[in-house]
């Protein structure tokens, strides 16, 4: 069964039920191994903008500048 084929069934459902397959899609993706960008268990460490003053200072003064330039 192809996308083509399927999407005006799923243009059909209701809201609640486009939620629900949603759902499924996304756990149906999950449990697929081949396709998991993630090693299920593993901790990823993610930089944060967390204590990250000086690039918080650069955001507020880029913004700054921005608003001045509209203004």
């Amino acid at each position: 069964m192809t996308l083509a084929e399927v999407l005006p069934a799923v243009r059909q459902l209701t809201s609640p039920e486009k939620l629900k397959l949603i759902r499924l899609l996304a756990e149906e993706l999950d449990r697929d191994d081949a396709s998991s960008l993630f090693e299920h268990g593993k901790v990823y460490n993610l930089p944060t903008p967390y204590d990250s003053y000086g690039a918080a200072q650069a955001l507020a003064d880029a913004l700054a500048a921005a608003h001045e330039t509209k203004a």
